[in-house]
């Protein structure tokens, strides 16, 4: 009997596909081809009009060719002075750091929960290799003993 990819609720069982086969890689929608079979060789031309209509003071065309020219930047560089974060305790000290700054203004929320990860991220490698070291220092005492028995 084959194995079905659905429960007896008639829902898709965890990590299976109700379509395994699925849409092939590189496949795109049919409305997606005929957009871009109409604008095939209009573009300039379009592109050109919009212009036009921006210089005549189209604040719609203005929005629009600005926005292909200058999109709007997803983030920015941040420019605060971090202590060094060479062990887990020094992470209390930067987090402090970009809330201090984020309170003063210097940061955005969603700039300071980035930086926030980051540091969290720092503080989780600097646990692990902590924990790698004190795990070979443990083992490096368990063969002794054995040695010596």
């Amino acid at each position: 009997m084959p194995e079905t990819t659905t429960s007896k609720q008639g829902r898709f069982k965890p990590g299976q596909s109700g379509n395994p086969a699925g849409r092939p890689k590189g496949a795109r929608h049919a409305t997606t081809l005929a957009i871009e079979a109409l604008l095939d060789g209009e573009a300039e031309t379009i592109t050109r009009k919009a212009i036009e209509a921006a210089k005549a003071g189209d604040m719609v065309a203005i929005r629009l060719v600005l926005d292909r020219i200058c999109p709007p930047r997803k983030s920015r560089p941040i420019h605060i002075e971090l202590p060094s974060i060479s062990d887990v305790s020094d992470v209390a000290s930067a987090q402090q750091e970009v809330l201090r700054a984020t309170c003063a203004g210097e940061l955005l929320l969603d700039e300071a929960q980035a930086l926030s990860g980051l540091i969290e991220e720092r503080r989780k490698a600097l646990e692990t290799e902590e924990l790698e070291i004190r795990i070979q220092e443990l083992e490096s005492k368990s063969e002794l003993s054995h040695a010596r028995r």
